[in-house]
């Protein structure tokens, strides 16, 4: 990674590095089952703002949950009011061929500092494989942005292959690859994260792991295993601290969510701790 690109200050900064805002859409929004209606609301950053006070974050990076440009317009112009707001994951059509021009609309944008597919909804298993997708994960390091890898564990062996392809390119895991953390499972989960771990340029969000366990039955020893597997794979320099805010409300409180990483990280030396709970995610995304 270019260091000189990457704001000295902000990396000494608490980010939550994976969370959400929406204005509720019946028709946008249809991946909200029934058992998700506490969801069917709007989340605004006047939402979320007092939560990371009580935890004393300084910032989140918002990441996209419709596929189409005006989510992302829409984001980066939520960035624009609200300084909490360090980054954004946004979308952008990878096997268009008119990839560029879209993205070339938020050039100038220092708030735009990664794209994300939906791939988990896909059911091929290879999506990423499409030489369609895979020419545009091409043309994102030369446009400096960072792509998050939102797949179920079915699908680490397409994310693997891909990461591979492209070393120059920085990666992200989503949720450590959503195990069936409520069943008690691990493999082939556990093998996958770490063939994938193998790889420099891929990172991992410690995120999204309450909506994977049993919905507001769980306890914190039921992520430790999961935990020691994604830290044993990745270390702790190239993992980072996310919410999943609001989704993660289905199963858990915003704090409560967060400190089973917060607690979880105690063992870890002051220094690492710190890049767990920001300094990583702003090296990765290069947050300005």
């Amino acid at each position: 990674m270019n260091s000189s690109k990457i704001n000295k200050e902000i990396t000494n900064k608490k980010i939550d590095a994976h969370q959400h805002f929406w204005q509720y859409d019946s028709v946008e929004h249809v991946w909200m089952t029934d058992e998700m209606a506490a969801l069917r609301r709007d989340f605004m950053p006047r939402d979320l703002k007092p939560l990371l006070d009580r935890l004393d974050f300084d910032g989140c990076v918002a990441v996209q949950v419709r596929q189409n440009l005006e989510e992302t317009r829409w984001l980066l112009e939520l960035a624009s009011q609200f300084d909490f707001i360090v980054g954004v994951v946004g979308w952008a059509d990878l096997r268009s061929a008119e990839l560029p021009s879209q993205l070339g609309r938020f050039a100038n944008n220092e708030k735009l500092v990664g794209v994300r597919h939906i791939v988990q909804a896909e059911p091929d298993d290879n999506f990423m494989f499409g030489k369609d997708f895979r020419r545009g994960i091409a043309g994102l390091a030369e446009l400096d942005l960072a792509y998050d890898v939102l797949i179920y564990p079915r699908q680490l062996p397409a994310a693997i292959g891909l990461v591979r392809e492209f070393p120059d390119q920085r990666f992200v895991l989503d949720h450590i690859a959503k195990p069936a953390i409520g069943e008690d499972t691990r493999e082939p989960w556990a093998a996958g994260v770490r063939e994938l771990a193998k790889s420099p340029n891929i990172y991992c969000k410690l995120s999204g792991m309450v909506t994977e366990a049993r919905w507001n039955q769980w306890r914190p020893d039921d992520f430790r295993p999961y935990l020691d597997v994604v830290f044993e794979a990745f270390g702790p320099g190239r993992l980072m601290i996310g919410s999943d805010w609001p989704v993660c409300t289905l199963s858990a409180t915003y704090e409560s969510a967060m400190r089973i990483v917060i607690d979880y990280i105690a063992q870890f030396a002051a220094e690492e701790q710190e890049g767990i709970l920001g300094g990583n995610c702003a090296r990765f995304y290069r947050l300005k």
